[in-house]
């Protein structure tokens, strides 16, 4: 997910949790936001299983609280 949010050109972070989970933001036009949304749901990084994808608490935002994208261990 890290490369394909830098070629969307978003930024924020993603976290595993120890659900099992993953949670983060992800910031940058709206348009990109979806693309992101949309790969995270069908395809995912090799090594993912993602069996239901939520996304909640969208905002719009005046500028980028990021300066790149991020997994934080």
């Amino acid at each position: 997910s890290q490369g394909e949010a830098k070629r969307l050109g978003l930024v924020g972070w993603v976290q595993n949790t120890s659900r099992g989970t993953v949670q983060g933001q992800i910031q940058g036009p709206t348009a990109r936001v979806r693309e992101l949304q949309e790969w995270l749901r069908k395809i995912g990084s090799p090594q993912s299983r993602i069996s239901q994808a939520e996304f909640s608490n969208e905002k719009k935002i005046e500028a980028l609280e990021h300066k790149d994208f991020q997994i934080l261990k």
